[in-house]
């Protein structure tokens, strides 16, 4: 056909009132199984889809938008596999859109998913004001992923990245490490800086070595593959190398192997190298980085959970979940070489 089909060529072809369509498309109550078979085979034949404008006249457009800081971040990936394992038996189909690590760039996304009356939105790890996540918030239901502290709008689903970066340093320092680097992601908003996943983990750093009682040695860049690599290079230029690095992220780590590799230097036999995130790179054979695993897929089925939720009843009480990550040693960590 030449036109979008609506549902009134599929009452038409189906024989039977647009009123019967639609209860067999909301599946409600007075359709019989021989009228749903009836319009079933009907919008079957006529490659019909419902369209979403119209949907979201009437309420809902059963679309879920998703908003990642970045693409080439392959944990987002784990996450996004965890809400769609989660709604996949349900009606609804998820959209996806980058927030590109910027206010600009995040209020776009958020403006275009609300605009397109999507029923709600999980936005990973955006650094948006908090006043700006909570306007969100009460226009469309909201759940956070990745940053920390509580709202009264939104449900937030959190690593517990003090208790991981702990991890990383207690593994270093239990193989006998004591010049222990970290390559943290930079940034000057020193009040929403404490909500920030990365903040937790520079935080969580400082106190694991105080506690084991070493000196930090800190490379602030981003967490970006770049940054682990700008990180790297500016280590390895100081007068006193450190013996091993933990990177805020597992594509952090992987711009520091290439910068240990450029310098001529082995990992782990120079420098051991550790990770988080536990992305599908870090399990990799030829990479086996040491990372922090934070469950992304859990991470992204319970933010979809608690969605669903929220789209059910917009007026209950917010969730926060907090999940406790685990460290996966491999073959980028060892003990120090002999001085």
């Amino acid at each position: 056909m030449d036109k979008r089909v609506t549902i009134v060529d599929v009452a038409r072809h189906a024989q039977v009132s647009v009123t019967a369509v639609s209860k067999v498309l909301r599946n409600a109550y007075g359709a019989s199984p021989a009228m749903r078979e009836k319009v079933q085979q009907a919008i079957a034949e006529l490659g019909y889809r419902p369209s979403a404008a119209a949907r979201g006249l009437r309420g809902q457009t059963y679309t879920i938008g998703v908003m990642i800081p970045e693409l080439r971040n392959l944990f987002f990936a784990d996450v996004i596999d965890g809400i769609n394992a989660q709604i996949g038996d349900t009606d609804y189909q998820v959209l996806i859109a980058p927030g590109c690590n910027g206010e600009k760039a995040e209020a776009r996304v958020m403006d275009a998913m609300i605009d397109r009356s999507m029923d709600g939105l999980v936005l990973i790890a955006p650094v948006s004001s908090k006043k700006r996540l909570n306007e969100v918030a009460r226009t469309v239901p909201t759940v956070v992923v990745g940053r920390h502290g509580s709202s009264p709008a939104y449900d937030s689903v959190t690593d517990d990245d003090v208790a991981g970066a702990a991890l990383v340093v207690d593994h270093l320092a239990d193989l006998g490490h004591r010049r222990i680097a970290h390559i943290e992601h930079h940034e000057t908003d020193r009040v929403r800086l404490a909500e920030m996943p990365n903040a937790q983990r520079a935080a969580g750093y400082r106190d694991a070595m105080a506690r084991r009682g070493l000196e930090p040695v800190i490379a602030s860049t981003s967490y970006t593959h770049e940054g682990g690599y700008l990180g790297a290079k500016e280590l390895l230029a100081r007068a006193e190398l450190p013996t091993a690095i933990f990177a805020g992220a597992d594509v952090v780590a992987l711009g520091a192997l290439e910068a240990i590799a450029e310098a001529g230097l082995s990992v782990p036999g120079d420098i051991s190298v550790a990770g988080y995130d536990n992305s599908a790179l870090a399990a990799f054979g030829p990479v086996s980085l040491t990372s922090v695993d934070q469950d992304g897929r859990q991470m992204g089925a319970d933010a979809a959970r608690l969605l669903l939720d929220r789209i059910r009843d917009r007026d209950r009480r917010t969730t926060q979940v907090k999940l406790s990550p685990n460290l996966v040693a491999r073959r980028t960590t060892a003990g120090p070489a002999s001085p």
